[in-house]
């Protein structure tokens, strides 16, 4: 009985859901700058993951400096757990309320999301949110009115929060939406009245159907590109869009670096060999002691070349291989800056991003031996040492795109 239960193979493990986020946004026809604001952020300690999705009064820099204070403020007070009636009423008391028409400065929508499926939604005046299933359906969700007196300033008739409490599954999406995204269309053949929930419904669920698997940030792209293009190319209004998604983790190991002592480079070799999930090499040294190891070829990749970075390289059973320092230092000042990072020539840098942005999980193996070329006075005075890049890579990646990062060093 005892040889039976020790022959007994275990049930794989496996992870709990993982709650990626992902937006998308661009500006009214003609602006600088998006008058709608989100706003994210992940609690260490309870794991819960907040968005604020926030369309300020009109457009441009009046209506995104608006919408940033209220999403700023709408997620520390979340964040601390303030009662969100208080929450709405210090908002009400601190922005100012259109003279003429006596309406809030901001709309806003709240996602609250705990790992173990908790959901809280609050709204107010912006389009309601939805709740697909995994099974491409909407789930309704029943709201209760929350009302919150006017600001004690007077000058407005205060306003009626939206909130509701529900549980969600893996592979459930929460989609957020600002009305750039809803009136997309209006007054043009075949929408007068704008997109609407219904239409977005069905585009998403097609767009499930075809790729079930599609990335939160995909999805959000997707969505405010055909709203877009529903405007004739020109958005009307400021387009947004917030999409939480449940999941099993997405699991990446970035490689980069030798180990200090060559004794280690069978260490590095298994890490690569044994880990469940895709793998990035960064640095040609690195490529070199995993080939040798793991007795795999490694090639020049001769289709995507770029005359401002080093080639990339194929080997079996690798995701990407790349240089070291420049592209990692490529891939963070794209990471740390404005716009899509992921956009771009296919090179080194995109496809790092690219698999650092899809992945959810993300694990660096640093080398600790020291590059001579690093220590060039010649070389750019921005290349820092690599430890102090992973490092940067882990911040922000935590910070702006909500991934999970750890570092270990051989």
């Amino acid at each position: 009985m005892n040889d039976l239960y020790q022959n007994t193979p275990l049930p794989p493990r496996r992870d709990p859901p993982f709650l990626e986020l992902g937006t998308h946004q661009v500006p009214k026809h003609g602006h600088p700058v998006c008058g709608d604001a989100v706003f994210s952020r992940r609690l260490r300690v309870s794991g819960r993951t907040l968005c604020v999705l926030a369309d300020g009064l009109g457009s441009g820099v009046k209506a995104n400096v608006l919408s940033t204070l209220t999403g700023a403020m709408a997620l520390t007070f979340v964040s601390e757990d303030m009662d969100i009636e208080q929450a709405a009423r210090v908002i009400m008391d601190t922005l100012p309320v259109c003279r003429e028409r006596g309406l809030a400065y901001s709309t806003f929508t709240i996602l609250d999301a705990s790992p173990d499926g908790r959901l809280r939604v609050i709204e107010h005046d912006n389009p309601p949110a939805l709740l697909l299933r995994g099974d491409g359906t909407v789930a309704p969700l029943r709201k209760q009115p929350l009302r919150v007196p006017p600001p004690a300033a007077g000058g407005g008739e205060g306003c009626t929060l939206l909130a509701c409490d529900v549980r969600t599954s893996e592979n459930d999406r929460m989609i957020l939406v600002s009305d750039g995204v809803t009136q997309a269309g209006m007054g043009r053949p075949g929408t007068p009245l704008g997109w609407g929930l219904g239409a977005l419904h069905t585009f998403i669920r097609n767009l499930l159907t075809a790729v079930p698997g599609m990335a939160a940030r995909d999805l959000a792209r997707r969505v405010v590109e055909e709203a877009v293009r529903r405007d004739g190319g020109q958005p009307r209004d400021d387009t947004s869009c917030a999409i939480l998604y449940v999941r099993r983790p997405r699991r990446l190991l970035v490689a980069t670096g030798p180990p200090f002592a060559r004794e280690n480079d069978r260490r590095l070799a298994d890490s690569i060999a044994t880990f469940a999930g895709e793998v990035a090499i960064c640095g040609g040294t690195t490529a070199v002691i995993a080939a040798r190891e793991l007795h795999r070829p490694l090639t020049a990749d001769l289709e995507h070349l770029d005359e401002d970075l080093p080639p990339i390289a194929i080997m079996p059973g690798i995701a990407l291989v790349t240089e070291g320092a420049i592209t990692l230092q490529r891939a963070l000042d794209r990471l740390e800056g404005a716009g899509d990072p992921a956009t771009g020539p296919v090179n080194g840098v995109t496809r790092l991003i690219g698999l650092l942005l899809d992945s959810d999980i993300i694990e660096f193996v640093v080398g600790a031996r020291v590059n001579d070329a690093h220590l060039d006075p010649s070389a750019p005075f921005e290349l820092d040492l690599r430890r102090n890049i992973v490092r940067r890579l882990r911040h922000v990646l935590e910070t702006r795109h909500l991934k999970e990062t750890t570092a270990r060093y051989l």
